[in-house]
């Protein structure tokens, strides 16, 4: 007897305008779960909260930086969210605290408890936020994907044990 289908788990990265940090952080979560074979299993997704960049591929310097380490930001495209995500993602996961009250503005209250920062996510790394890379240089990029790969490391536990209904 075959196991009942459930619904992947949908995953949904935020940030200001789609070409930094939450490109990033989908590029890279994304490559960790097609590495772990659940790429039928969960869905990985990235938004901004305004609409400045809709439309537009990830910064040249994200997708560069992330090439340098293995991962094609290429095909994604910036969208704003949409009040369906907050339905359709089971987990909204923002880059930084004015990202994340923006969202909770938007959000409809029953889907509320979906809203988290992806810093709760890292391992060792001790920020409480993914700070904004844009006006800067390159550090600023290396950083990001510091964060980004130790917030996906915590990130795939979680999923993990949604997965096997533990979570």
């Amino acid at each position: 007897m075959n196991a009942p289908h459930r619904p992947p788990y949908r995953v949904l990265f935020l940030c200001m305008g789609n070409i930094c940090r939450s490109p990033t952080a989908h590029g890279v979560f994304e490559a960790r779960v097609q590495a772990a074979g659940l790429g039928d299993r969960v869905q990985v997704d990235s938004a901004g909260t305004h609409s400045y960049h809709v439309g537009a591929p990830p910064d040249a310097r994200s997708q560069a930086h992330a090439l340098q380490r293995g991962y094609d930001l290429s095909t994604q495209r910036a969208r704003q969210i949409q009040v369906s995500d907050f339905e359709h993602f089971d987990l909204i996961l923002a880059m930084d605290w004015d990202n994340l009250a923006l969202a909770r503005e938007r959000c409809p209250p029953p889907q509320a408890r979906k809203l988290r920062r992806f810093a709760e996510f890292f391992q060792h790394h001790d920020s409480a936020v993914v700070p904004d890379p844009y006006q800067g240089g390159a550090r600023g990029f290396e950083e990001v994907l510091d964060l980004v790969e130790d917030g996906c490391e915590g990130l795939m536990q979680h999923v993990r044990r949604a997965l096997d209904g533990a979570g």
